[in-house]
C-alpha cells in the first residue's frame, strides 16, 4: 500500500508545470522557511515571553527529531523510492537512506512544539507548512509516504520530550527568554 499511494501521489510529477515549480520549491525552502518563521517569532508583540519559549522549545525539538533521526538511519536502510524504481525524481539524489524524512521531522517537530506549548493559530499554521513539505517530498520523488509518516512521528516525540524536560517555569526558560 505504500508503494501504491507513493507512486500515485509522485505520478503527478513532470505532469503539470504549475505545480511542479511549486512542490521542488517547498521541497528545497520549507524548512529553512520554517526555521526563519520561528526566529521571527523571537519579535512577537503578544504574550512575548510566552511565545519566546514556545520558539526555543520548537528549535530544541527541531534538534532532538534530527538526533534521533540519526540513529534510527544507523539501523534501517531503506532504499529510496526512485532507486527502487517506484518514483519519478525531481530533484537532484540524495546522500543518505530513505527513512525517516529529515525534512518532515524538522517541520513537525515545529509544529508540535507550538501546539504544545497551546498556541493554536500558529500552531495550525506550522502543520500547514508541516503537511505541505511532506507532501512535496514524496512528490518531488525523494521519499515513500511512510519515510514522512515516520519523520513526523519523530518530530511529534522530540517535542514532546521538550515539553516533558523544558519548562517553562524554570530559570534556564526565564533567562533564555528574557535575552534582547
Amino acid at each position: 500500500m505504500d508503494v501504491a499511494i507513493t507512486h500515485w501521489i509522485n505520478s503527478f510529477a513532470g505532469q503539470t508545470p504549475l505545480v511542479d515549480p511549486l512542490m521542488i520549491a517547498i521541497t528545497k525552502v520549507g524548512v529553512p522557511f520554517i526555521v526563519l518563521v520561528v526566529v521571527l517569532q523571537w519579535w512577537s508583540r503578544e504574550d512575548r515571553q510566552h511565545v519566546r519559549h514556545a520558539a526555543i522549545c520548537a528549535g530544541l525539538a527541531f534538534l532532538l527529531g534530527l538526533a534521533i533521526n540519526q540513529g534510527v538511519l544507523l539501523f534501517i536502510h531503506r532504499v529510496r523510492p526512485y532507486e527502487a524504481g517506484v518514483s519519478h525524481l525531481l530533484i537532484a539524489k540524495s546522500a543518505d537512506w530513505s527513512f525517516p524524512s529529515d525534512h518532515a521531522t524538522a517541520s513537525m517537530s515545529v509544529a508540535m512544539a507550538f501546539a504544545l506549548q497551546r498556541l493554536p493559530r500558529r500552531a495550525i499554521a506550522f502543520f500547514a507548512m508541516a503537511f505541505l513539505v511532506g507532501l512535496s517530498r514524496v512528490y518531488v520523488g525523494t521519499h515513500y509516504l511512510t519515510d514522512v509518516l515516520g519523520g513526523a512521528t519523530t518530530g511529534i516525540v522530540a517535542a514532546i520530550a521538550v515539553r516533558a524536560l523544558y519548562r517553562e517555569d524554570s530559570k534556564l526558560s526565564r533567562f533564555a527568554t528574557g535575552i534582547l
